[in-house]
């Protein structure tokens, strides 16, 4: 019996060992995403960075670019899973992780689905038009084709601050013009 015991506090002990190690990677892997989230804003895009990562590698990347290229679709997931699936030579990133500084909207949700992403992971919630857990629970749905797993939160109030930050700016800099005028 306490051979047993044993066991499974060994297998409790293992098991929080490899979530601790998985958390430590995915909050990397993020820190990353914040720095393409910095480009975004640079270019006065809504600050959102992405990467998809496949077996312990870059393979896409990219920033929120709806403005300046003139694309509703120029999300940063978007870029980066075009950029994955260019790198793979395939439109399916079988395997893949999409790291996002912002939780995902139904269009990336959807991209992600069809380009069969094993994970998403997520930074800052979107209390507005956030589908993995905010909205809705799209990644739930039945009816998909294929499982993408999630893990929401990670370094959400780095991300977060980011995006407050950018748009407090945005702000105070209309607010300027309007006293100009």
């Amino acid at each position: 019996m306490q051979q047993e015991d044993e066991l499974k506090n060994d297998e409790r002990s293992e098991s929080s060992q490899q979530k601790s190690q998985q958390e430590l990677i995915d909050q990397g892997w993020m820190l990353k995403a914040l720095l393409l989230a910095d480009k975004a804003a640079n270019l006065g895009e809504v600050p959102v960075g992405a990467v998809v990562v496949l077996d312990g590698e870059i393979i896409g990347q990219g920033w929120n670019q709806p403005i300046g290229l003139h694309d509703p679709t120029a999300h940063a997931e978007i870029i980066a899973l075009r950029e994955a699936a260019s790198h793979v030579g395939n439109y399916r990133v079988v395997n893949a992780d999409l790291y996002v500084t912002l939780e995902p909207c139904s269009m990336c949700a959807g991209a992600m689905v069809h380009a069969r992403v094993r994970r998403v992971i997520f930074g800052a919630y979107e209390p507005k038009s956030g589908v993995i857990v905010s909205q809705q629970h799209f990644l739930k749905q039945r009816w998909l084709n294929h499982d993408v797993d999630y893990t929401a939160g990670v370094l959400a109030d780095t991300c977060s601050e980011k995006l407050s930050q950018f748009f407090k700016a945005r702000r105070a800099q209309k607010r300027l013009e309007k006293e100009r005028e």
